[in-house]
């Protein structure tokens, strides 16, 4: 009997990722990309021959991709370690919203090789980038103003400083000059 359930799950989820990728007309080569597997496991996911996923990673990735919880799928199993929210995150996930840009179109905007990433950022896997030119490539893609770009640019590069251990309050004055070079390096001031 519970072998019979679990085949039913199985079922569900690979009908639920095969229905969204024929929905959207995404090639199961994309997805792939887009999640950080090989074709051929998209393949025998979507076609039984193997077990659904039940590694958290490659779960929440396939939920960014097809935007829902990843608790909808029910092999995933919530992680012990609590998900930090990143205020920049949310709000690049605010504006594609209210742009009407889904995850799928948004990531498409990237080279192969960027998409990836750019799902691993959205998912709060991993931080903004710290290289301006590539949060600058993120704010193009959404219409982002260079003067927002910087404004988390340079949220992302104190978190670091601070990380590295830098009292970046005590050293207000070398981190206000850093700051400064660097707008008039951008062309801000």
């Amino acid at each position: 009997m519970n072998s019979k359930n679990k085949q039913i799950i199985q079922e569900k989820s690979s009908e639920k990722v095969a229905k969204f990728l024929e929905k959207n007309g995404i090639h199961k080569k994309d997805f792939a990309e887009m999640i950080g597997v090989t074709l051929s496991y998209v393949y025998n996911l979507i076609d039984n021959s193997i077990s659904f996923s039940t590694r958290s990673t490659t779960l929440e990735r396939i939920a960014t991709v097809m935007e829902i919880e990843p608790e909808e799928f029910d092999e995933y199993k919530i992680p012990q370690e609590p998900i930090l929210i990143d205020d920049s995150i949310e709000f690049l996930k605010q504006i594609m919203k209210q742009k009407g840009m889904t995850t799928v179109n948004f990531l498409k905007a990237f080279p192969r090789k960027k998409r990836l990433e750019i799902v691993d950022i959205l998912r709060g896997n991993i931080p903004i980038p710290i290289d301006y030119k590539e949060l600058s490539m993120i704010g193009k893609v959404l219409g982002i103003e260079r003067d927002d770009i910087y404004e988390i640019w340079e949220k992302r590069m104190k978190q670091v400083l601070e990380t590295g251990g830098m009292n970046i309050y005590s050293n207000a004055a070398l981190v206000n000059a850093m700051f400064d070079c660097a707008k008039r390096f951008i062309d801000l001031q």
